[in-house]
């Protein structure tokens, strides 16, 4: 059974390898499919392409973006494009709060805590809900916990690769769950929202849609992650009989221990005042009209929350560890943790054109249409129509790593062809993610894949991209099959992804 799973075919592979590094680069890409996009849409209104609108049985047509009023539109919308883009405020939001707590060294003592005091029976099951939990700080999770896995399996006499492959598949496969809202719920429903927004300009996707799923989720991936561990990636790897002697790990000093202990009153302090702004009859976050919460200014701003969220959790263990002394030492560590997003603020540039340019075109709701009444006509409907989206997204990541990247091109198209069917954003943003997991573990394109081989070759120099995708291969090919189960029977109990997520229009 084990050699089933571990075995890949090299040739698979090496293509896989060639076709994604002759991609180019996202933001190239993005700028490319505007291009098209504009080409296409003059085309498109030569061949007078239309559809009928199935809610007021409206004409649609192509807007012409190389016609004169083509041309002037874009000419005064690509900054406009750039700066209202949903996603881009949403990341750099949140990253302020995210960046306090990860460069604070909040993030660190967490996940040091939550793995060194674990019983020894347990280290496993730790190291990859560590994992999920992780994926909350941008690289954290990469740049920490996965070489400290392999360490802890190390100093306690286990294969130093499996230790690494526990805490790789936590972090990097369990993607799309967590306990908390963070970066990448934010950005994901950014980019949903813009896409809804194509059908029903009116259209919220708020970055909790998806949260309970989530939630079960982060516990479906720690058990799968672990079992796979212990009962197949483990027995192949054998005994490790490499250079590196077994080290000794470093237990959290005490300031460390009462700096989580202040985390934590700070961020029960938060969660009580946000209660108190949104549980209360007639609270100031409530909806003033008809004092509900989901169209309310609380998920409105959810964003604000999810700053305060790690700010002040961050802020306070900072100062209790001195890692923060001064104001100084505070922005510092919010500069260095929006340096980093410089790469995806260029990315968001070219993104937001191409998306913008795809919603004025109009090119996205006619295709929308006509796709919806293909697969009507074609009886794809339902939890046949979600797991067929779930393995087209699993086969996509495989050559294109930014998840954020991935869902900026597949959402203008797909959110807005399933709600014509009567889908809810969520449920198609969820089975995205989903697929984008389960296949992070064996695609070359992810961005950290390079550092996890640099890892994992200090254990053997021999260890390449081979090694890592074939003792991750088993992670993801059960996680991809639990996590389909757990989707239908999601679907087939009507039960809504999260708050504002319902599974239906």
């Amino acid at each position: 059974m084990t050699s089933l799973f571990v075995r890949l075919p090299k040739k698979a592979l090496d293509g896989i390898e060639i076709v994604g590094n002759k991609l180019p680069h996202p933001a190239t890409l993005f700028g490319l499919l505007a291009v098209v996009v504009a080409v296409v849409s003059w085309l498109a209104a030569r061949a007078s392409v239309q559809a009928i609108h199935p809610s007021d049985q409206s004409v649609i047509t192509v807007n012409n973006l190389l016609s004169p009023d083509g041309l002037r539109w874009m000419y005064t919308h690509i900054m406009r494009n750039f700066v209202t883009f949903p996603p881009l405020g949403y990341a750099l939001t949140a990253m302020i709060g995210i960046g306090v707590a990860e460069g604070s060294g909040l993030f660190a003592a967490m996940i040091k805590a939550l793995v060194l005091h674990a019983p020894r029976h347990l280290i496993t099951v730790a190291i990859v809900f560590a994992g999920v939990v992780s994926s909350i700080g941008e690289g954290v999770g990469y740049v920490i916990l996965i070489p400290l896995g392999a360490m802890i399996f190390h100093a306690i006499g286990r294969h130093p690769l499996a230790g690494l492959a526990a805490a790789f598949c936590g972090v990097s496969g369990g993607f799309g769950a967590n306990l908390l809202i963070g970066a990448n719920d934010t950005i994901l429903a950014g980019l949903s929202e813009t896409a809804a927004q194509i059908i029903d300009v009116t259209a919220t996707v708020n970055p909790t849609v998806n949260y309970y799923f989530m939630f079960v989720s982060t516990f479906l991936i720690t058990v799968i992650g672990t079992w796979v561990t212990e009962k197949i990636v483990e027995p192949r790897l054998g005994e490790y009989a490499g250079p590196v002697e077994r080290p000794s790990i470093e237990k959290l000093a005490p300031r460390e221990k009462i700096g989580l202990i202040g985390a934590l009153i700070g961020l029960v302090a938060v969660v009580a005042l946000l209660a108190l702004a949104v549980v209360p009859k007639g609270a100031i976050l409530r909806n003033p009209e008809t004092d509900g919460v989901l169209a309310s200014p609380f998920f409105g701003g959810i964003i604000v929350g999810i700053l305060l969220f790690f700010l002040v959790p961050g802020l306070i263990y900072g100062l209790i560890v001195r890692s923060i002394r001064s104001d100084k030492d505070l922005m510092k560590l919010i500069i260095e943790s929006i340096t980093p997003l410089s790469h995806y603020i260029v990315l968001v540039f070219f993104a937001a054109q191409f998306v913008y340019f795809f919603k004025h075109s109009r090119l996205g709701i006619i295709l929308a249409i006509h796709g919806a009444e293909f697969l009507k006509n074609i009886g794809l409907t339902g939890i046949p129509l979600i797991v067929a989206f779930v393995l087209l997204s699993t086969f996509i990541n495989l050559f294109m790593g930014s998840a954020s990247a991935k869902w900026a091109i597949m959402a203008p198209v797909f959110v807005p062809m399933f709600m014509l069917l009567g889908y809810h954003p969520a449920l198609t943003q969820v089975a995205f993610r989903i697929g984008d997991s389960s296949s992070n573990l064996v695609t070359p394109m992810m961005s950290y894949f390079a550092l996890i081989v640099a890892f994992s070759q200090k254990y053997n120099p021999k260890y390449g991209i081979g090694t890592i995708i074939a003792t991750m291969m088993p992670y993801t090919v059960f996680f991809l099959i639990c996590w389909i189960l757990l989707l239908c029977l999601w679907m087939a109990l009507g039960l809504p992804l999260g708050l504002g997520g319902p599974l239906h229009l």
